[in-house]
């Protein structure tokens, strides 16, 4: 189902968002889309991972400056899954993928879109703070087990390199994202992210942080519910155990 609102410049970027229930969070995500970014956004791609017939309605029956396409899932898919779906109807040259939680107090494209005109730059991304305006770990050095360790039991941060960026929000030269092959779905859930970061190097590319502010307020559901946990320790093993892995330890 699509639906095009009247008039408002479009732009060359595709934005992927997935709902798992998060119909509140869209809505507010989408009113920010329209009224800070209409000039750089041409699509929206919203998956639904879960029946949401109030966030359907919602869409169907506002005016947007821009396309939404809305993704219906007959059964739940992974993060992963759901991007790479979305990506397959994406003939922009810039692709973003956005969690629903991300507040926009600004148009932050111009930013990343000046990040990624750096040299070979493929991937850009914003900096994160919470509610409070707090800066958040949104950037990492690559996991190890042993600053697991340090991190889960004697609480200390990582912060001696960016080698891999949350999910939250990445903007991606939408040529790169697809020599990649996206997200790689073997990764149910965690993790993806920091795979398809060292990839992304890997192949000669570059991370870049624009200067620009977004807030995340990040669920954080690993600490609350014991399959998310069981996932994330089943990610982490793949992850130590893949290829490029170790390619990217020992480049």
């Amino acid at each position: 189902m699509q639906w095009a609102g009247n008039g408002g410049v479009v732009g060359p970027v595709s934005v992927s968002v997935v709902s798992h229930g998060h119909g509140a969070l869209v809505e507010v995500l989408l009113r920010e889309l329209a009224t800070h970014c209409a000039e750089e956004v041409s699509q929206v791609l919203l998956t639904l991972n879960l029946a949401e017939p109030a966030l359907q309605h919602f869409v169907a029956s506002t005016d947007w400056p821009f396309q939404i396409t809305v993704l219906e899932n007959r059964a739940p898919r992974s993060f992963s899954s759901n991007h790479n779906q979305a990506f397959a109807r994406v003939s922009t040259p810039l692709f973003c993928v956005m969690n629903p939680d991300l507040r926009l107090g600004c148009n932050p494209f111009p930013a990343l879109r000046s990040a990624l005109s750096e040299a070979r730059a493929g991937c850009a991304y914003p900096v994160q703070l919470d509610e409070n305006a707090q800066r958040q770990d949104f950037e990492r050095a690559l996991p190890t087990p042993l600053s697991l360790f340090r991190r889960v039991c004697l609480g200390r941060k990582q912060s001696d390199g960016a080698d891999w960026v949350n999910g939250a929000f990445m903007l991606f030269k939408a040529e790169v994202y697809r020599g990649l092959g996206g997200f790689d779905e073997r990764y149910r859930l965690y993790c993806e992210d920091v795979d398809i970061c060292i990839r992304l190097q890997l192949q000669g590319y570059r991370l870049r942080c624009a200067q620009v502010d977004v807030v995340h307020l990040a669920q954080r559901a690993t600490g609350r519910r014991l399959r998310h946990l069981i996932w994330h320790v089943q990610s982490m093993f793949r992850l130590w155990c893949s290829a490029p892995y170790w390619r990217f330890l020992y480049r």
